[in-house]
């Protein structure tokens, strides 16, 4: 499949990595913060040993939200994030976004030493470009302060390209254990695979940065 991946090129800051745009895709970022600026949100980017009880049954809310919203039953539990907030404090990013002293919104990461790995959102109030500012403008600022090498924002989602992300391919791996099924399989991945690099391609010649 195809995942949108952001690199760090050794940047010191935003503004660092904001500049290796173009001129008309660096105005557009930097108008989207202004705006989230213009609505009085803060901001708060969380490790595991900083959020509370509290902040952790905040952003399940939101978690819960999108999860009914897009695909049904959430699939992770409010044990599960107070757990790993507590096991894995050092790799556990939370961001929330508070408007008049209540949380509106929130995004959970999660890094190793190279990578951080952007994947859960929700909200209870719209505001525009939240969801931009949070998963990406946040997640690229922390990659960036922490020295991580990348952001790995997963799949779908071709806006992701305007903001500095690239597709690469990511392959799985299956086993497939009724073989006549398995030849099948095997003869449509491999037409699949074709396609998938073909798009891959074509996302490519419309990264927003300059050309050198």
């Amino acid at each position: 499949t195809c995942q949108y991946h952001w690199f760090n090129q050794g940047y010191r800051d935003f503004q660092d990595f904001t500049d290796t745009l173009t001129s008309k895709k660096r105005k557009q970022i930097l108008k989207e913060r202004r705006e989230i600026k213009k609505t009085g949100i803060v901001i708060e980017r969380l490790t595991g040993n900083e959020i509370s009880a509290l902040q952790w049954e905040v952003f399940y809310n939101f978690y819960c939200a999108t999860f009914y919203k897009k695909w049904g039953e959430p699939r992770l539990t409010m044990e599960f994030f107070k757990l790993i907030g507590q096991a894995l404090a050092e790799n556990v990013l939370l961001i929330l976004a508070k408007q008049d002293d209540e949380y509106i919104a929130g995004s959970f990461a999660m890094q190793d030493d190279q990578t951080l790995y952007g994947r859960h959102w929700g909200c209870s109030r719209q505001v525009p470009f939240l969801h931009f500012e949070l998963c990406y403008y946040q997640t690229i600022e922390h990659t960036i302060k922490t020295g991580l090498n990348k952001l790995d924002a997963g799949v779908q989602g071709e806006h992701k390209l305007a903001r500095g992300f690239k597709p690469v391919a990511m392959p799985s791996a299956h086993w497939i254990r009724e073989t006549d099924f398995r030849k099948v399989i095997a003869d449509y991945l491999e037409r699949e695979t074709t396609a998938m690099y073909e798009h891959i391609d074509m996302l490519s010649q419309h990264l927003p940065y300059k050309s050198n």
